[in-house]
């Protein structure tokens, strides 16, 4: 792939390329995490100046058009004459840079730009091209708006979140760098950028849409995908460690009896990776070993085989498979959210102007609430397995807490439990947040999505879970050496462990856990043990 140079200097693949058709959730972590190079895509820059010459030539007639000739929201009553276009829309700016709390954190800020980017390059919002053109100024200057978390109601959009964008556009609010807050006005006086001035709409097309919940929204549905094969990856290596059966991963259960498309992803992955496995056994030496172990004196007799396992060691791929189909379902949403124009109002050659609410957070609102739910399902299902390994009654001959030295005298990890186990709690705490519309603005925004809160709720449950994983990721590793059984897993196992073992040495006696807990958790945010197994498969997981 051709490799190009960024104005930051910094080598990266070639340019995303923003045309409001074809943005994908990947190409947005890439500008956001990886700083690639952004372009305008001709047939965008030339639908935006046909959209602004149509509107402009409607503007002028000074006839009612909300936002332009009108105030906002429930002032739309008011008019306002076309001679006040800049100053109607910098007080629109500046009203609604409110946001308060944390600011998202810097490639969390670029995503949102990237959002409103494409939004606005779909060509129906009619602004100017030189606005679009200064967002993918600032991605490819590494000029990041410093938004606030708090303040959106995702009803007419972010309206909150995107005004701190807005506000650097005309040279004020703030910028990150190195992570804190810097007046926007130096930063453009230093690199030479002149301020621009909002004309006709410019204002309410800036902030008026949903790119707020939809940039953030497209970084946490990635990770959470990337989250989903860690835990395949850890489930392995425990699966493995307690000589499980790969019977409940075959693919005729999965691809004939009940093909929901994440079942079969999960169960393809847990296949690939448990292959070369000398632990594993197959249902048909189960069932052989059970019928040996019969005497035949008695109608019924206790057998010290299973069958089958727990169903937090079976039910992988109906478990972790519903929580891919759920973000599968919400990358849908936000492939298409990426590429709508979403604000109001809209503009349609040889059409009436489209007064509408395509700034509604709804879908969106929804999509995230539900990955929160599937995220917290997540958390359950590792935290249990981990409560097979540490609890002596249910790990098939491991001791209580994994404990390598003298029970009693050392706990092993009874203690690093409790975080996975209060994680889980508090998650379950997290409510869904499009349930909780509370009318604002004159109760002209009457039904709103609270779709930022509910993105923000996963992103919060995600973050969660990464350390309830690390827990899982620890005592995996430990089950392993307290077992004996490395030289018998299989190539990817051996590869998880070894990465676990190159951050966190064995548990031989007690020690302070926290930072175990952490570097672990930090490993798995970024996606380390998916690298580390693809690497020595040479191929990616599904």
């Amino acid at each position: 792939m051709t490799e190009t140079e960024t104005p930051t200097g910094n080598t990266a693949e070639a340019p995303v390329s923003f045309d409001g058709e074809t943005l994908r959730i990947a190409d947005v972590r890439r500008v956001a995490e990886d700083r690639a190079p952004c372009e305008i895509a001709p047939s965008a820059l030339a639908k935006v100046t046909a959209s602004r010459e149509m509107f402009e030539d409607i503007a002028q007639q000074n006839i009612p058009i909300y936002g332009v000739t009108t105030g906002y929201g429930e002032m739309i009553y008011m008019q306002v004459d076309t001679s006040k276009e800049v100053e109607l829309q910098t007080n629109l700016v500046r009203s609604h840079s409110a946001g308060v709390g944390p600011m998202f954190a810097e490639d969390e800020a670029r995503a949102i730009v990237s959002a409103r980017l494409n939004a606005l390059a779909k060509g129906h919002s009619a602004v100017r091209p030189e606005v679009i053109e200064r967002l993918a100024l600032y991605l490819n200057e590494g000029i990041t708006p410093a938004i606030p978390e708090i303040g959106s109601l995702g009803a007419s959009g972010d309206l909150a979140t995107l005004s701190a964008i807005a506000s650097t556009v005309i040279g004020e609010g703030y910028v990150l760098s190195d992570g804190k807050r810097v007046p926007t006005g130096s930063v453009l006086r230093e690199r030479g950028i002149e301020p621009l001035e909002l004309r006709f709409k410019e204002g309410l097309a800036l902030i008026n849409g949903t790119s707020g919940m939809t940039g953030v929204g497209s970084l946490v549905v990635s990770r959470a995908l990337e989250q989903v094969r860690q835990h395949e990856i850890v489930t392995a290596l425990l699966i493995e460690t307690l000589q499980g059966s790969t019977s409940p991963f075959l693919a005729e259960g999965h691809d004939i009896a009940r093909p929901h498309r994440g079942q079969i992803d999960t169960a393809a992955n847990m296949r690939a990776l448990m292959n070369g496995s000398e632990l594993t056994v197959e249902h048909m030496e189960l069932r052989r070993q059970v019928q040996a172990s019969k005497s035949g004196e008695k109608d019924v007799e206790r057998s010290e085989i299973y069958l089958q396992k727990a169903y937090s060691l079976r039910a992988i791929p109906q478990i972790l498979g519903a929580v891919r189909d759920t973000l599968y379902h919400a990358e849908n949403k936000l492939d298409i959210e990426l590429n709508s124009a979403n604000d109001n109002p809209l503009f349609f050659e040889g059409q009436e102007i489209f007064h509408g609410a395509n700034f509604h957070g709804q879908p969106i609102a929804f999509a995230m609430d539900f990955v929160t739910i599937a995220l917290t399902q997540l958390g359950v299902l590792s935290e249990r397995q981990t409560n097979r390994v540490l609890n002596r009654h249910l790990s098939y001959g491991l001791p209580e807490f994994l404990v390598a030295g003298e029970p009693g005298l050392n706990s092993g990890f009874a203690g690093a439990q409790y975080p996975a186990t209060a994680l889980v709690a508090e998650n379950r705490t997290i409510a869904p947040a499009s349930t909780q519309s509370v009318p604002s603005n004159g109760d002209n925004q009457d039904v709103v999505s609270m779709g930022l809160i509910a993105t923000r709720n996963a992103r919060r449950v995600l973050q969660n879970n990464s350390r309830i994983l690390a827990v899982e990721f620890l005592a995996a590793a430990q089950a392993v050496d307290i077992s004996g059984r490395y030289a018998g897993l299989s190539p990817a196992a051996k590869a998880t462990y070894d990465l676990v073992r190159s951050f966190v040495p064995t548990l031989d006696k007690d020690r302070y856990m926290s930072d175990d807990i952490e570097v672990i958790a930090t490993a798995v945010s970024q996606g380390a043990f998916v690298h580390a197994v693809e690497r020595q498969s040479g191929s990616a997981l599904i």
